[in-house]
């Protein structure tokens, strides 16, 4: 017997998020109780369990669509899925990636550019400071999603309650916060 074993790669969307999360769409037996559990499914093109559903057939108009869908980007990681779901299929990892590989293909659903644009400047203010600057957040997301006026009107009552800081707090040492961001950067390049 030789010590060479063939590895057979699964170059399906579904092989992808297996080998990049751990999530295996293949456990997934069509139960529902994902998308009955789920609080936004209402608004999603497809339902969790369609999403599984489309990833175990290997198509690859399926997976086009998933890709191209408001599902991903709608979908609120609360984890309401795996807590319901009786094969533990933790769909909220699954999404995280489908949203980054649909960004990394130029097929971001078009309803989903502010919650990119939101995502964006969350993680922009993270890697900035090392912790959430409400200011800073809300002023890139506003030029980003060019919602420039909206809820403007709340801002002299959130400045009259010491809401709204104009001075960033930092977190002492930030290069420790760059490394993170540059490591996740690397590791997504290597996957390339």
């Amino acid at each position: 017997m030789s010590g060479n074993h063939n590895h057979i790669v699964d170059n399906s969307l579904a092989g992808k998020v297996k080998e990049q999360t751990g999530v295996s769409a293949a456990r997934c037996y069509q139960c529902g109780k994902c998308s009955a559990g789920c609080p936004v499914s209402e608004d999603m093109d497809y339902p969790p369990s369609l999403i599984m559903r489309m990833l175990q057939t290997g198509d690859s108009a399926d997976e086009e669509l998933i890709l191209r869908s408001k599902s991903i980007w709608f979908c609120l990681t609360c984890e309401m899925c795996i807590a319901r779901c009786p094969m533990e299929v933790d769909i909220p990892p699954m999404m995280d990636y489908l949203r980054s590989e649909s960004i990394k293909q130029n097929k971001s659903n078009p309803a989903s550019k502010n919650i990119i644009s939101f995502h964006k400047a969350f993680l922009d203010s993270i890697r900035e400071t090392g912790r959430l600057y409400e200011l800073g957040l809300t002023l890139d997301f506003k030029v980003r999603s060019m919602k420039l006026m909206q809820d403007m009107s709340i801002v002299p009552t959130m400045l009259a309650k010491n809401k709204l800081n104009f001075l960033p707090e930092m977190i002492k040492n930030r290069r420790n916060i760059k490394q993170i961001f540059q490591k996740t950067i690397d590791k997504k390049e290597e996957t390339k």
